[in-house]
């Protein structure tokens, strides 16, 4: 492994103890460990990281009997959860080539997805392992070293997000890797390089085959890590929107449509750069809402207006959505809500102005009446309405007690019969 002085390009004091205390605890019982990955790319970007994972030689078995109160978690990647204090330190064990440890056997799918991959090996063996060059670094806190063997601090200068090895191969491995470059791009503001963004065009369909509960996750990191509006259009300009939420990508010819989905995810940035609770119910709603707005007006001019046009586009929406992103009850209920919302604001009646004004999903539906005025000055008039409403009765705005979400029914099990 190449070895670089950590001195001259990190900050000392923005390591943290416990990660480094962690690394120190596995050397002094003669194993290797380094802090490493993300945290390491922060500390040479300037940034102070919040969380810090350490890759070492030790199995996870031996790094729980090294620390009291560690776990182990994780079936498709073992890691080792180790307490420090109020922190949680992430470690992991080298991961090898696959088919050198019979052991310990790494599981792919008939199309060459990883299902379990628990194959250990060598340091320079997990750094070619590991995604991107600008993770595949891995820092001595105790000697001040930095390793890379990968040209990570290259790309780091240079501002690139590079798949290590060749990338169909890797995308084929874990086709969420293409989602991983479209959020480090959007997150660093770095570039693509070219043949890592070459691959993602032949292979951004197998996103089809990750499990849909995994895509909610991923699009929870997408969506909510403080850079939504730049991964939205990283996702676009890479054609991978499709792949997660197709709706939303069929109705963005709509006016207005993309302005009101670039809003929202400007706003979501914003309340959480200012530290300000966000939820991804309103995020994904706003995403959303022009599919819900698009096959509304279809349903009304397909004559088949029985009940709410919104409604009824809305569960249509969602249960296309959900085949392909889990989203979860507690989110999806309030989604509908909020969409539910819309033409009753719309409406702006005087007599059933305090009920509406106190039902939960109040705050969100007339924040997202607000994106849609910005697209459409006839509901202005709309905005000013409730605006006086919510001026006259603030006690009541958004006073209805929690909304039930239903729990799954347990069968009861049935007795075996006496012999």
């Amino acid at each position: 492994m190449h070895q670089i002085d950590a001195q001259s390009l990190i900050d000392p004091t923005a390591l943290s103890k416990s990660a480094v205390a962690v690394v120190a605890r596995l050397c002094e019982n003669n194993h290797s460990a380094f802090i490493v990955g993300g945290a390491v790319r922060d500390l040479l970007l300037g940034k102070r990281p919040k969380d810090f994972d350490v890759a070492t030689d030790a199995t996870p078995e031996q790094i729980v009997a090294l620390f009291r109160g560690a776990r182990i978690i994780g079936r498709r990647f073992q890691i080792v959860h180790v307490r420090m204090g109020r922190e949680i330190i992430e470690v992991t064990t080298f991961r090898g080539h696959h088919g050198g440890d019979t052991s310990k056997i790494a599981a792919k799918s008939n199309k060459g997805l990883l299902l379990r991959d628990n194959v250990y090996g060598t340091l320079d063996q997990d750094a070619a392992r590991r995604d991107l060059t600008i993770n595949a670094l891995y820092l001595d806190p105790l000697q001040h070293l930095i390793l890379d063997d990968l040209n990570g601090i290259e790309d780091i200068k240079k501002r690139t997000i590079r798949i290590i090895g060749d990338p169909a191969g890797r995308y084929r491995e874990d086709p969420v890797r293409m989602l991983r470059v479209a959020r480090f791009a959007a997150k660093l503001g770095f570039s693509v390089d070219p043949a890592t963004q070459e691959a993602i065009g032949e292979c951004r369909h197998l996103l089809a085959d990750i499990p849909s509960a995994r895509l909610f996750d991923e699009a929870i990191k997408l969506f909510m890590s403080g850079h939504a509006a730049e991964t939205f259009e990283q996702l676009r300009r890479h054609d991978l929107l499709e792949t997660l939420f197709p709706e939303a990508v069929d109705a963005l010819d709509l006016e207005g449509a993309q302005e009101l989905i670039t809003q929202a995810m400007k706003n979501t940035d914003g309340r959480i750069a200012r530290d300000k609770p966000v939820t991804p119910a309103f995020l994904f709603a706003a995403l959303l809402w022009p599919a819900v707005a698009l096959r509304s007006d279809e349903i009304v001019r397909a004559g088949n207006a029985d009940g709410s046009p919104v409604n009824a586009a809305g569960q249509e929406i969602l249960a296309r959505s959900l085949q392909r992103v889990s989203i979860p009850k507690r989110f999806s209920i309030p989604m509908r809500e909020i969409w539910e919302l819309q033409p009753r604001l719309d409406k702006c009646s005087p007599k059933r102005a305090k009920s509406i004004l106190a039902l939960r999903r109040f705050r969100a539906a007339f924040d997202l009446l607000l994106l849609r005025r910005d697209q459409d000055e006839e509901l202005s008039g709309a905005v000013k309405f409730w605006e006086e409403q919510q001026q006259l009765f603030p006690e009541i705005v958004g006073s209805q007690p929690p909304t039930e979400i239903p729990k799954k029914r347990r069968r009861p099990r049935r007795r075996k019969p006496e012999q």
